[in-house]
């Protein structure tokens, strides 16, 4: 395609043919054998000639790259009329869609995205088709029950946030005050861990935010959306577990062996493990740290099998036998049933638990604060 004043005319093939130019032609975007690429021509009056090369895109978009090139041309050549920078364009865009579109990129999803940003289905349907037009690209394409983003989609994803992030920054946004404020605290975290950590950061929310609300949402093992679905402030995980997002430590944990109050006191924890009857969780996948006594040979038997983490060290402590559990959870069951604690007799990696931060959160100040609340919940737990 050859457009000239950002008006597309027809072009042959290949060599475009010999211009009038004033000064070497430029790409502004791509590299000469590097593939698609804008190559501009500007001309003695301040006009400019681009010539797309091997582009594989929507006519749309190509023309509103040629345009958006050819109108940068006078302020490269020193000119004086528009901004390279593109800013001059935004006058003629709707900002407003910046943000329904990033809540559509990140949610895939017509329906949570209109949730997300409060606005109904209908509504964010018809912005969908103004961004499509806007952007020149479908964003979003049906494969089955769900849709995939295309590859300019994909692409925007990250830029997009970066610049909506600065935005409410530069804003300035009225600071989180937790005298005053009345959000939902959405902390995402296994049963075991909230039965850790809950009620003292139940408490300490009471009290230093009276008017916010905690809300624990438990989970198994933690999936994409995990970090981001459901208004999701922060996720507790262990370190074994995977996440894409950066990590904090929270606290650090290990395994210990616990076993009922009535079993022979003189019999350290290898006696334990090899002569008592083993309360596990009712799993296929092979649990650390069973894989460290098969792997050195040292028999056990299962004598009892729940779906429920919590149950373990409560059947353990009234009917008997022994288990293998993290430390924190053992101390905190031990205060509500007797049961004795022991270390696990071979070493083993540690098994800390991590804070890994909604990525869409953009609250500082909120940030800054809750991480202090847990921090002070890890350090008197």
């Amino acid at each position: 395609m050859h457009e000239r004043h950002g008006t597309p005319c027809a072009a042959p093939e290949g060599l475009v043919g010999t211009l009038p130019v004033d000064g070497e032609p430029g790409y502004v975007d791509g590299e000469p054998g590097g593939g698609p690429a804008l190559m501009r021509r500007p001309h003695a009056d301040g006009t400019a000639d681009v010539v797309a090369l091997d582009y594989r895109v929507p006519i749309p978009r190509l023309r509103r790259m040629t345009q958006t090139a050819a109108q940068a041309a006078p302020h490269e050549r020193g000119g004086t009329g528009h901004t390279n920078s593109g800013l001059d364009r935004l006058a003629s865009v709707n900002l407003n869609l910046l943000v329904p579109l990033l809540a559509l990129l990140e949610e895939r999803s017509v329906t949570k995205a209109a949730e997300r940003v409060g606005l109904s289905q209908p509504a964010m349907s018809h912005a969908l088709t103004r961004m499509r037009r806007l952007l020149g690209d479908d964003l979003v394409v049906r494969r089955g029950s769900g849709v995939t983003l295309t590859p300019r989609a994909l692409e925007l994803v990250g830029p997009l946030r970066s610049a909506l992030q600065q935005t409410a920054r530069t804003v300035n946004f009225p600071v989180f005050d937790p005298a005053t404020d009345g959000r939902i605290i959405t902390v995402a975290m296994t049963t075991s861990t909230a039965f850790v950590v809950g009620p003292r950061l139940t408490r300490l929310v009471r009290e230093r935010a009276r008017h916010a609300t905690l809300r624990l949402r438990t989970i198994t093992v933690p999936t994409e959306t995990t970090f981001t679905d459901q208004g999701v402030d922060v996720v507790l995980i262990s370190e074994g577990h995977f996440s894409r997002y950066p990590r904090e430590r929270l606290y650090d944990d290990r395994v210990v062996v616990v076993a009922a109050p009535d079993t022979p006191a003189q019999a350290e924890a290898l006696e334990l493990l090899t002569t008592q009857p083993h309360v596990v969780v009712d799993t296929d996948r092979r649990v650390f740290p069973y894989s460290v006594l098969e792997d050195k040979g040292i028999p056990y038997r299962v004598g009892q099998r729940s779906s429920d983490f919590l149950l373990v060290p409560f059947l353990v402590a009234r009917a008997g036998g022994d288990a293998l559990l993290r430390h924190q959870v053992a101390v905190a069951m031990r205060r509500l049933s007797d049961l004795r604690i022991e270390e696990f007799p071979f070493p083993l990696p540690g098994l800390g638990t991590d804070m890994v931060w909604n990525p869409r959160l953009t609250d500082q100040h909120f940030v800054t604060w809750l991480r202090a609340l847990l921090q002070e919940v890890a350090a008197g737990r």
